[in-house]
This record gives structure tokens, sequence and C-alpha cells, in this order.
């Protein structure tokens, strides 16, 4: 008789929530508790369903815009952050404001507005369309340049080719960026680099463990939300590391038993917007059908964490009333 072949789980570290999606969703929670519902968000907080579902069960009210919000509300912004018109269009409403915009967002934006104040042509690396990119776009309209990808830089015209600097989405995959950087610097020899890195800390982590993880798995299951940049790119990476196969997933009941054909090894991991309770759900899913060995691989420590938003120290509700003059 042949034995059956071993079935294991290789689980990615880390995985899920980075500082920035905990700061945002404890702020939220926070807002709820202090000011009681509604709380407006505007856009989702995060990019993942089931967190969004949960905190609007709890009195959170998704909006598109800030125009659906009711004067005399309060609203936060995602941590995806906004363009300054967006702040403009709420002291409009007379909105009392929580900002959550991650502080590694909030850094690319600062280096918008310094570079754009130097007069420098910034060639932003990011997904047209995407919230992120949308909002420090908003910072320097008129310096700014959207590069999706290396197929896009024949296309891109600067004024003065010794004044030229990137920056970056925070949540592309790191390879997708320094390709496209690359590419740059081949048309821009003289191209400025931004004075760190504005690749997220956490996209960079969770890329490597999949990497790491990529060429050993026969399926790599990345659970997290279809709209979620770096979910999404946490498959390519997969499938790039030989993986054979790679999906995305919000929830255990979505994977389909077809892909286990053939697999004695499955790779799992989250995306940074990512609950460790849908995790622990696809493990669970997985051990009924005989993946009950799990190994960790683990790519590097993550001990960052962010303060809440300085809005939450104060009265936002008297703030709100006072502006509206009710």
């Amino acid at each position: 008789m042949t034995a059956t072949p071993a079935r294991r789980v290789l689980l990615a570290a880390p995985r899920g929530y980075c500082a920035g999606v905990d700061r945002a969703v404890i702020a939220v929670e926070k807002a709820l508790e202090q000011y009681g519902s509604p709380i407006y968000v505007r856009h989702e907080i995060v990019h993942n369903k089931y967190v969004v579902q949960t905190l609007e069960k709890k009195g959170a009210i998704f909006v598109d815009e800030t125009a659906e919000v009711p004067e005399g509300s309060i609203v936060m912004f995602s941590a995806h952050g906004v363009a300054p018109t967006v702040h403009a269009e709420a002291a409009e409403r007379k909105l009392a404001t929580i900002d959550a915009t991650c502080p590694l967002v909030t850094k690319v934006h600062k280096e918008a507005v310094r570079f754009a104040n130097e007069d420098y042509d910034i060639l932003l690396i990011g997904h047209e369309g995407h919230e992120e990119v949308i909002g420090t776009s908003g910072e320097a309209p008129d310096h700014i340049t959207l590069v999706d990808g290396p197929e896009d830089v024949a296309n891109v015209e600067v004024r003065d080719e010794s004044k030229v600097v990137w920056l970056s989405q925070t949540t592309l995959s790191v390879d997708e960026t320094m390709e496209t950087v690359d590419a740059l610097k081949q048309k821009f020899p003289l191209l400025v680099s931004p004075p760190s890195d504005d690749i997220c800390y956490a996209t960079q982590n969770r890329q490597i463990a999949v990497k790491r993880m990529g060429a050993d798995a026969d399926l790599v299951i990345v659970v997290g939300s279809k709209n979620s940049s770096n979910s999404v790119r946490l498959v390519e990476v997969a499938l790039g590391a030989g993986a054979r196969d790679a999906h995305l997933v919000d929830f255990a009941d979505e994977i389909d038993e077809a892909w286990l054909g053939g697999v004695t090894t499955v790779g799992l991991t989250s995306g940074a917007s990512v609950p460790e309770v849908l995790v622990e759900g696809v493990l669970e899913w997985l051990a009924q059908r005989g993946f009950e060995d799990v190994e960790l691989v683990k790519a590097a420590e993550e001990s960052i964490t962010f303060s809440l938003p300085k809005e939450l120290r104060r009265d936002l509700r008297a703030e709100a009333a006072e502006l509206s003059g009710k």
C-alpha cells in the first residue's frame, strides 16, 4: 500500500493587522464608546469586508462622500488618507473630524508637499483610483504624475529632468515598485529617491514571508478582500515565488475544495487589514480536511505601534455642536 503524503500548513508570520490598521479600527471603536453612534466614516476605514460589517453593527456609518454626512456630526477619515480638499469640505459642512490616516501614509503626504514646495516633478508610483493615491495626489496636484507600473514609464514627461523625484503608494509589492523605479531611472538618470523607503514595513514583511513559503507550497491561500491592494499583491507574490496555485478569500467558506486536488502543502497568510479570527477560520477548515500539521514561517518581528488620533482626546460632540451652531 502507498502511504498517504503528510498534509501540512505553512503559516506566514507576520500576517494580518499592521500597526496602521490596528490604530484605525481601534479609533472607530473608541469614538463609538466615547461619543456614541453614529460615527460617520468616509470610505471603508480599512479594506476588509468583515471589519466594515463588524463596525457597522456597532454603530459606524460608512459613506462615500463627505457631503453625505449631516452637519454637526463627527466624521472619521480612513487609514488610506484624504486630500486637503476633503478636510476643506468637512470644515465647510461644520463637521468635527477624526483623522485615522496611517502615519506612514501621512509621511508620504508630507514628502509630496515638501518636494512640491521645492518645485520638483513628483512621479507617484501607484494604482489609479486607489484611495491612497487619490489622497497623496491631492496634496500637490500640479506637481504629481501617476505612474501605474513600468509600462506607464514611456508616457511620462517632466519639465526639468534634474528636478524629478519618485514617491510610492505604500501597499504595492516591493518588486513591482522597484521594477518601475528602475525603468524611471533609465529614462531620468537624475531621478531622486525619497529620503526613506515608502513601501510600508508591514507590506514588505508579509511579502517576504510569502516568498519564503511560496516555493514549498502547492497552494497559497491569502485571506483578504478584493479591494485590498496589499492582499491582492500577496497572491501575485506567492505565484511569483513558485506556488503552483494561489487564491484570495474573505472567509473560509469561499475556499473551493477542488483547489486541494493533489495538494499536500498549503501556505496561509492574510493581508494587513485582516483580523486573526478569519485566519483561524481557515485553519479550522483545513484541519477538518486533514491539514492539521501547522508550521510557522517567520520573516520578521513586528513591534511598531502608533498612538491613537489626537482628536479622540477632545470632546468632539461639543465641538460639532458648536461648529453647527446648535
